[in-house]
């Protein structure tokens, strides 16, 4: 389940609007991961990953980066994560559309705090078991989960750098990854041709063999 939503412009990690569990017990325990969500808000940036997910032990953030504006979920580990993601691009749809334009002007924290309205309502919808089950409805092009980026919180925040160094260092991953099987591909081909060229001069060298002790 959904646990904690937070809504922060990037630019400054100024909070907008926030929602957290009632549950007492559950408040109890999420305010480490409070304080870790307020952390990883203060390290995005403009190159940071649109969308990524951070796993944190039993729990993990998903958050999406739209028009400045970051959209972050804590939940539980076990959660789909397609569901997350379509949750908060659910949330990025509306609030965009009711104050998208007052985004840029705002200078106080939680300004919109009452979006909170609207945050509760479409976290249970989510919630229901229907929406689990119907979970193969979501639109794939738009929650493609197997392109997100997946970190763990504790590196990012004790690593001291903002989180686009770590996209960077992982574009430098898939380019290596690409270039290896590119060059893997390249010694294959080789590898095909030589064979070839090995079992033709086997072929012909047996031909001028024959026509000799014939002739």
């Amino acid at each position: 389940m959904v646990l904690l939503t937070m809504i922060v412009r990037v630019a400054d990690s100024l909070p907008l609007a926030a929602s957290m569990q009632e549950d007492e017990q559950s408040g109890r325990d999420l305010q480490r991961y409070q304080s870790q969500a307020k952390q990883l808000c203060r390290k995005l940036n403009e190159q940071s990953p649109a969308r990524c997910t951070l796993e944190a032990g039993a729990m993990s953030f998903h958050y999406v980066i739209e028009k400045g504006v970051c959209y972050l979920a804590l939940c539980e580990a076990g959660f789909p994560k397609k569901l997350a993601f379509a949750y908060l691009e659910d949330l990025e749809g509306e609030f965009s559309e009711q104050y998208g334009t007052k985004v840029p002007s705002v200078s106080r924290p939680y300004s919109f705090i009452e979006f909170d309205t609207y945050i509760q309502k479409t976290k249970k919808s989510y919630i229901d078991s229907r929406a689990r089950r119907n979970l193969g409805s979501i639109n794939s092009e738009l929650h493609d989960v197997q392109r997100i980026m997946v970190a763990n919180i504790e590196e990012v925040l004790q690593r001291g750098e903002a989180l686009s160094a770590l996209d960077s260092k992982a574009s430098n991953l898939s380019s290596l990854s690409k270039k290896y099987r590119s060059d893997a591909k390249y010694l294959n081909t080789r590898s095909t041709y030589a064979k070839v060229a090995a079992g033709a001069v086997i072929f012909i060298t047996l031909i001028v063999y024959v026509r000799f002790w014939w002739l």
